[in-house]
């Protein structure tokens, strides 16, 4: 494979940068550029142990003082032989320092090629591979820990066990049929039922995590809706902690969704305030609200905000009803620091029920624990020892979904009392989805979609 190089560490003015390289050869390639303030040759240096020195331009002009380590393979990142040079985080040192080692004979790297090389080494899967990913977009801590321990194989631990019991079945009706005069065991239909009920039961667990998985990386696509006035705006803007959007007392001052992604409760919420719900000559507002319905059609929370000052009005009945078609709602009565006994008293009597009803105040942020605590029992954390064994993305669905319906198919044809061919062919497409999953049945394009969403570098 071509040597590749890229800078790792992106773009803006940072203390430290540094600039990876990897391919069969590098390590000579590396010495053109790098000159050891010990004196030997950077191909010659202990590896994985940091040598200071010089970098050099292809005149052999100093570009920069700092560190270098070399990584030979197989135990590298990569598989391959690899380095990192660590110099000063200016973009110009790194570019000139990268540009040096294109023309010592490296290429720019690719998207992923990094990571992408590493699964073609077997030094990861794909599930691993894609934990890397999802390690670098962490938005919160619990996302990081489930990233950080699928990236040391916890889903592929989890597939392991399935696709062994999956393999034995098919490894040993192979056996059967094609050497006919060996003394083989023949294959006892309850012992393949028993494997193959052992192995939906798993799958069906793993599925039963994808929920969690996706509001750990993705978050919660969260809607904020009320009549005009309620105190949307200001909800959002204390949950975000600053005033992301523009409140007023004028009806209908927000005309567009604005959008800002929060911590509440532990749970990543992508929050959507939406223009007041309302009958309106404005056609400005008209479209405002249109994408407030829209948005609200579309989310999987929905925070149903009404004015707790005064008593219910019709508009608000409408917007709870409107909540009340999502798949999780939470009433939310507002402003009160400004209640007062006869609003209290009216409540969410003759409305939906919602999943939790809250008060609070966006001004003085009383109540807004009660909120968090409402948003996690509807988003619970799960147990922290399945860490790394969730299914965070479509593509992880899918595969198990695929493999799930296969053995149920496996099942059914050994119910039925079909030929061992019509279970082996179900088994066998199972064990192509799982495969599938991990990498070993992987598709090109598959492999190529998944590492292209990687930054340079990576």
């Amino acid at each position: 494979m071509d040597i590749i190089a890229a800078i790792a560490t992106g773009c803006s003015p940072t203390a430290i940068g540094i600039v990876r390289v990897s391919g069969e050869g590098c390590f000579s390639l590396c010495d053109k550029v790098f000159r050891a303030a010990n004196g030997r040759p950077f191909s010659v240096q202990p590896s994985h142990k940091m040598a200071f020195g010089e970098m050099l331009d292809a005149q052999g002009r100093v570009i920069d003082q700092g560190l270098a380590v070399r990584f030979p393979g197989p135990h590298s990142y990569t598989g391959e032989d690899s380095a990192e040079f660590h110099c000063h985080g200016s973009p110009v040192v790194l570019r000139e320092l990268l540009d040096a080692l294109f023309a010592a004979g490296a290429r720019q790297a690719k998207a992923g090629e990094f990571t992408q090389r590493a699964f073609l080494n077997g030094r990861l899967d794909l599930t691993q591979a894609e934990a890397v990913i999802d390690l670098i977009d962490a938005e919160t801590a619990a996302a990081a820990r489930n990233a950080a321990a699928q990236l040391d194989g916890g889903l592929r631990r989890v597939l392991e066990p399935i696709q062994d019991a999956l393999l034995d079945i098919t490894s040993r009706f192979y056996a059967v049929v094609d050497y006919p005069d060996e003394d083989i065991e023949d294959v006892k239909p309850e012992q393949v039922a028993e494997a193959l009920s052992s192995a939906e039961k798993q799958l069906t667990s793993l599925l039963a995590t994808c929920q969690r998985g996706k509001v750990l990386k993705s978050g919660v696509r969260t809607a904020i809706v009320g009549r005009p006035n309620a105190g949307k705006s200001s909800l959002l803007n204390a949950l975000a902690g600053y005033e992301r959007a523009i409140v007023t007392d004028i009806p209908g001052t927000t005309r567009d969704t604005v959008e800002e992604s929060v911590l509440c409760g532990g749970v990543l919420l992508r929050l959507i305030d939406t223009a007041g719900i309302r009958d309106t000559e404005d056609i400005v507002e008209q479209k405002g609200v249109e994408r407030s319905r829209k948005a609200l059609q579309s989310a999987d929370l929905v925070l149903a905000v009404v004015d707790g000052s005064v008593p219910l009005t019709a508009e608000d009945l409408e917007v709870l009803r409107l909540a009340a078609e999502s798949p999780r709602w939470i009433a939310v009565f507002s402003k009160r620091d400004l209640w007062n006994t006869k609003a209290r008293s009216i409540g969410l009597a003759g409305s939906p029920t919602p999943a939790a009803s809250v008060t609070l105040s966006s001004v003085t942020g009383e109540g807004l624990d009660e909120l968090e605590a409402a948003v996690s029992a509807l988003f619970p954390a799960g147990d922290p020892k399945e860490a790394g064994s969730l299914l965070t993305d479509q593509r992880q669905e899918e595969a198990v979904r695929r493999a799930r319906d296969a053995v149920r198919r496996a099942r059914t044809a050994l119910d039925d009392g079909l030929t061992p061919d019509a279970v082996l062919t179900d088994a066998e497409e199972a064990l192509d989805a799982l495969g599938e999953l991990t990498g070993r049945t992987a598709k090109e394009e598959i492999v190529s979609r998944i590492f292209s969403r990687f930054c340079v570098g990576k």
